[in-house]
């Protein structure tokens, strides 16, 4: 057997014959680390040639009995499109601690209570130590199986054994194969680990989750191509000083990628935010300047979110500009144009822009509201309790047009508020719709004409 050292990066997988301080491929500096890589043939295969699919007509190919399986999470099922797709492969990643875990094992006793078989391979605790934080999340069924193992061979053996539907992976960065002689957790390790659970699934039909660790950046540990093997990429977000967490698809070849679920996190384990907006409003401070209120999109769901504005002279001479859960960019774009089109003297003063909650927003819906907010704070004027302000702000200090205008309207209706601002050519279509009514809609065409509107 020949055997040979080659070194990978650890970041992007990229193979080097020698060590070199900098990858070429991602720029990461000093995360090349050696492997031994043998010439032989990869032994651990034999068990999956033995259900290889066989080539079929696509007319033919039968689409009964059941696509989707509901976890009766309904968060978590919102997220992914409607339930788990058999014979898909999840990666749900996250930070220590968010409660990865925790979120699957209600999801497998969940799904183990509907007589669905759940094999969850614990490679990091005991089974003492999984079986307790289970029976404080619910009962325990009968159909729902725990093995604490690392070598992939053997796992690979018991679920042929058991034969079950689900299957949870916790971690995938533990696993190992004998035939790989780099350490548990190296790019080879995760890639074949990875690549062989993903080839049982779509041959099988089992629904395979697998927990992915995350780096300092918060991104998915492991190689790249570890994400583009699987089927759903799932983050789990959130402070760990807060109770709320945040679950985000940014990969579903099933479903929207927009989509988010809220969940609080609680001594019984996580509980879904049935209404998220609520929760997200429910400390806004009263009559305080700087504070807006927004109707964002996540996905196909309307959510309402506090955009806050500090603005204050500068102590320095350069003035700073700090944001968080909106673009940096974006808020620096804006500034300038309420500078230029209304003419506000905001190049001597500090902007601080927040949305509270711990959301981020991605899309150009929540321009307005964050002028608003910047322009409330600078004046020391308030904003409306009763207002939700939306719209797109162009460069030229127009206001454009933004999409699902009826669901953000309705969704503010729902939490009381009286008065919504929005794009003209919004209103224009809305005003052939009869059935919004109790809410006033104000159309407006540029900023100078949003903020005389907002500040009366």
């Amino acid at each position: 057997m020949k055997t040979k050292s080659v070194f990978i990066c650890q970041e992007c997988g990229y193979n080097s014959a020698k060590w070199i301080g900098r990858c070429p491929e991602c720029q990461s500096w000093d995360s090349l680390v050696e492997e031994i890589k043998r010439e032989s043939n990869v032994k651990g295969r034999g068990f999956l040639l033995e259900i290889a699919s066989k080539p079929q007509k696509l007319a033919e190919i039968s689409m009964s009995g059941e696509l989707r399986i509901k976890t009766n999470i309904s968060e978590l099922d919102h997220v992914l499109g409607g339930g788990i797709v058999k014979g898909s492969v999840l990666l749900f990643g996250g930070a220590p601690g968010i409660g990865k875990s925790t979120l699957l094992l209600q999801a497998c006793t969940a799904l183990s209570k509907q007589r669905k078989k759940v094999l969850y391979i614990s490679a990091e605790e005991s089974a003492q130590q999984t079986k307790m934080r289970a029976e404080r999340l619910g009962n325990i069924s009968d159909d729902f199986y725990i093995v604490c193992e690392t070598n992939l061979d053997i796992i690979l053996k018991h679920i042929n054994e058991i034969a079950p539907e689900f299957i949870v992976a916790d971690s995938v960065q533990v696993l190992y194969l004998e035939d790989i002689s780099s350490a548990a957790g190296s790019v080879s390790q995760v890639r074949e680990c990875a690549s062989r659970l993903t080839i049982l699934a779509k041959n099988r039909g089992i629904s395979v989750f697998l927990v992915g660790h995350v780096t300092k950046e918060g991104s998915l540990a492991g190689p790249r191509v570890l994400e583009h093997l699987v089927d759903t990429v799932l983050y789990f977000e959130g402070e760990t000083q807060t109770n709320f967490r945040i679950l985000r698809a940014v990969k579903n070849r099933f479903g929207s990628t927009n989509e988010i679920g809220i969940f609080e996190m609680t001594s019984c384990g996580l509980k879904q935010v049935e209404n998220p907006s609520q929760m997200f409003l429910t400390e806004r401070p009263q009559k305080t300047a700087g504070s807006s209120v927004t109707a964002t999109m996540e996905g196909t769901r309307p959510l309402l979110v506090e955009i806050q504005a500090l603005v204050s002279p500068t102590s320095f001479g350069l003035p700073r500009r700090r944001t968080t859960g909106v673009d940096f960019n974006r808020t620096a774009l804006l500034t300038a144009v309420l500078e230029k089109r209304a003419h506000y003297a905001l190049a001597t003063q500090d902007i601080f822009l927040n949305v509270a909650g711990g959301v981020k927003i991605v899309e150009p819906a929540a321009d307005l509201a964050a002028v608003a907010a910047i322009a409330s704070s600078f004046k020391e004027v308030c904003i409306s309790e009763k207002d939700v302000i939306f719209g797109e702000v162009g460069l030229g200090g127009e206001i454009r047009a933004v999409s699902h205008a009826e669901l953000r309207i309705r969704e503010a209706k729902k939490m009381g508020f009286t008065r919504i601002i929005l794009p003209k050519n919004n209103l224009r279509i809305l005003e052939k719709n009869s059935k919004i009514k109790e809410v006033a809609l104000i159309g407006v065409e540029s900023v100078c004409q949003a903020l005389e509107v907002i500040f009366g």
